[in-house]
């Protein structure tokens, strides 16, 4: 089982991730500032370049980052592959959301809500994490319980000795 030490190490991680990817969210939506605002507009080439570059770059940044911790064995390869299909599902929606946004209420509105997106998936996951972890805990101690409660059969049934009663642990159902 992980110390609090590597429990706090791995959330701060994340943190560092989550400020990675919504800088490289908003490079995207300050290039469609710059390209609709026309200041790119005596370069066609470079308006083209800096759009495609700049579409991908969030997704390419994602792919780096969590095949080098499987490279480098930070995580196993099944855990980078779920980490940045999350990671990168998550951008797609901002970005998704955030274009609809800026194409009715304008770029300024579109970053707040990019952000916003992002923000409502890693609740959602912290949720459901938290109610998985719970649910793995209650099913435990179901089967310590039940563990304890055989252990004290055996032991009443072949010497004759009856042991007080195991108080019973109240389990909630979720």
């Amino acid at each position: 089982m992980k110390s609090y030490r590597e429990i706090l190490d791995a959330y701060r991680k994340r943190q560092r991730d989550t400020v990675v990817d919504a800088i490289a969210t908003g490079l995207t939506f300050m290039d469609e500032l710059v390209v609709d605002s026309g200041l790119l507009e005596e370069a066609g080439l470079m308006t083209e370049l800096t759009s495609s570059v700049c579409g991908a770059l969030p997704f390419a940044i994602i792919a780096v980052q969590e095949g080098s911790k499987v490279i480098l064995g930070i995580k196993p390869t099944a855990n980078g592959v779920q980490d940045g299909a999350y990671r990168m599902v998550k951008t797609g929606a901002a970005l998704g959301v955030g274009g609809m946004v800026a194409a009715s209420a304008g770029f300024w509105a579109a970053i707040p809500v990019t952000m916003g997106v992002r923000a409502l998936f890693d609740r959602y996951r912290s949720k459901a994490l938290t109610g998985m972890r719970v649910q793995g805990r209650i099913t435990r101690l179901q089967e310590l319980d039940r563990q304890l409660r055989e252990a004290q059969a055996e032991f009443t049934v072949e010497d004759g000795v009856t042991l007080p009663e195991p108080e019973v642990l109240a389990v909630i159902p979720n």
